[in-house]
């Protein structure tokens, strides 16, 4: 079964939309690759620009942020986004709908969680890593700050997304199963 976790990055904002995930002018790309260096580079945070282009986001496996994440159109190219940046789960209070389910066609978590846990999430410091147990249905939040504690959290999922993501999304769901 694939892995789910690693280096988190924090966007500390609601409705992240799929123009500031991968911009419209991208989207004449043929190939899933060229959108990799595109990803949230038109994204503000509190007014300011975000370094798409920083070493965290390079390492980043998971991303943490707040409601309604993936508004806007309902394009794929924001989560293959996402996906070409090995980016393999996404924690949210909530996403749109037809994002949310691009994610698990494409093997990628949607992990959401009320608003009091992911205040806790935000208020960690330091270097923070993600531990996913998708069979359990909880995740770790582990900071390299040793005055810190960790932060675990249980999430619901359906059957059949759960199946999706864990096959690696509806293509390899399907070779399983048809």
């Amino acid at each position: 079964m694939k892995e789910f976790g690693g280096p988190a990055v924090f966007l500390d904002r609601n409705d992240i939309n799929t123009d500031e995930i991968i911009p419209a002018k991208y989207l004449t790309e043929i190939t899933k690759t060229a959108l990799k260096p595109h990803l949230l580079e038109d994204l503000l945070l509190d007014g300011q620009p975000f370094d798409s282009q920083s070493e965290g986001m390079k390492q980043a496996k998971v991303v943490v942020t707040r409601a309604n994440f993936g508004c806007g159109s309902s394009r794929e190219h924001a989560v293959w986004a996402f996906e070409v940046n090995d980016i393999n789960v996404i924690i949210a209070e909530s996403f749109a709908r037809i994002f949310r389910q691009n994610m698990f066609n494409c093997g990628i978590l949607a992990i959401e969680l009320p608003k009091v846990e992911l205040d806790r999430l935000f208020a960690m410091q330091g270097s923070i890593q993600i531990r996913v147990d998708l069979q359990a249905s909880t995740m770790t939040a582990i900071s390299d700050n040793p005055t810190q504690q960790e932060v675990t959290c249980s999430f619901q999922m359906n059957s059949l997304d759960r199946d999706l993501v864990a096959a690696g999304g509806w293509l390899a769901f399907a070779d399983q199963r048809y």
